[in-house]
């Protein structure tokens, strides 16, 4: 069957049915993992019964109980330096592993970064680019910046030599009269 790009095969196989049939597999699943645990289990019991007879310790004298003691730490002690060097194997395989992983990434995906260089761009080239035919119209940056008038120095000089004395100032603010007079040239300014 040819079927077009995005358009995927029908299922033959009804809802009801694959969850069915995902609960048989989960379910067989589950009695592999557990017949798999039990046979683990016999082995290590089986294993334990061959290499480590019961032992026998009633009616041993002193030195006798102290040979056999003895014996069970050179046991031990063997049994100790094999799990240490077969641990010690794992985590170098471990590590060759993910060192040849890094690297079998690092070959799929080499590639050399150009080097980038410095463009000046306009906005209106900017939006082109970024909204490609959606952008309409220039965008004039400037235009939305509030203008700021400079002042002259003449008006600084006006309000010193109003200012002047600062007595006089205060007596002919002082008194209704004054707060009167602050009002007014606070309401005119505005």
């Amino acid at each position: 069957m040819n079927y077009t790009k995005g358009e995927k095969p029908k299922s033959k196989i009804t809802a009801s049915r694959k969850l069915s049939l995902k609960m048989l597999l989960l379910t067989r699943a589950c009695e592999d993992l557990e017949r798999e645990r039990q046979e683990r289990e016999e082995e290590k019991v089986r294993y334990i019964g061959e290499h480590l007879p019961p032992l026998q310790l009633s009616g041993l004298s002193l030195d006798e109980l102290q040979k056999i003691c003895k014996q069970l730490h050179t046991k031990i002690e063997v049994v100790d330096e094999e799990r240490y060097d077969s641990e010690s194997k794992v985590g170098k395989h471990n590590k060759d592993i993910h060192e040849l992983k890094l690297k079998i990434q690092d070959l799929g995906g080499k590639f050399k970064k150009p080097a980038l260089r410095k463009v000046r761009v306009s906005a209106d080239e900017m939006m082109r680019a970024l909204l490609g035919s959606k952008h309409k119209g220039s965008m004039d940056l400037r235009s939305n910046l509030k203008s700021v008038k400079k002042e002259d120095g003449k008006t600084d000089k006006v309000l010193t030599s109003e200012v002047g004395d600062w007595r006089k100032n205060v007596e002919a603010m002082s008194g209704m009269e004054g707060r009167k007079k602050m009002f007014d040239t606070a309401g005119g300014a505005q």
